[in-house]
């Protein structure tokens, strides 16, 4: 995909990385697993060669008797697939800049939810349109950025 280096990290900025080289296809893996280790409706990740932890690290929790997954242990934001043999995994959305990492392939497919195809279709509103009432947000999110 890209030789430039990528960064990213969690959501609060105790965990920080640096991808440099290659960034292979990515991933939408659909499968159960994944499901409940992202709590979404699928897990958006992509191959690396190589990865530096440049702030904190994740922790780890074994998902399986293949793989572990890591994620900030202050914000728990999913940040890594790490099988026990190939390459590590990264999630997309953990990149400062995502829409350079794009996916290439869904996987899991059996556990897809049928009705994910029709969220084009749903009625759509602006993130601050759905509560009028409510305050402003103020975002404690980590910028997508290196300090």
């Amino acid at each position: 995909m890209t030789d430039a280096p990528l960064t990213g990290g969690c959501q609060c900025g105790a965990v920080r990385f640096a991808v440099t080289g290659e960034v292979r296809a990515g991933a939408i893996c659909h499968c159960r697993m994944c499901q409940k280790a992202f709590g979404a409706f699928y897990a958006p990740l992509v191959v690396v060669g190589a990865v530096t932890w440049t702030k904190g690290a994740p922790t780890h929790f074994r998902s399986s008797n293949i793989a572990r997954r890591g994620f900030c242990r202050d914000c728990g934001t999913p940040l890594s697939y790490e099988p026990d043999v190939g390459d590590i995994e990264l999630a997309i959305g953990a990149f400062d800049e995502p829409a350079k990492v794009r996916p290439r392939i869904q996987v899991g497919l059996e556990s897809r939810i049928p009705w994910l195809s029709d969220l084009d279709s749903l009625p759509t509103l602006e993130a601050e349109a759905d509560e009028p009432a409510r305050p402003a947000v103020r975002s404690f999110q980590h910028p997508d950025r290196d300090d």
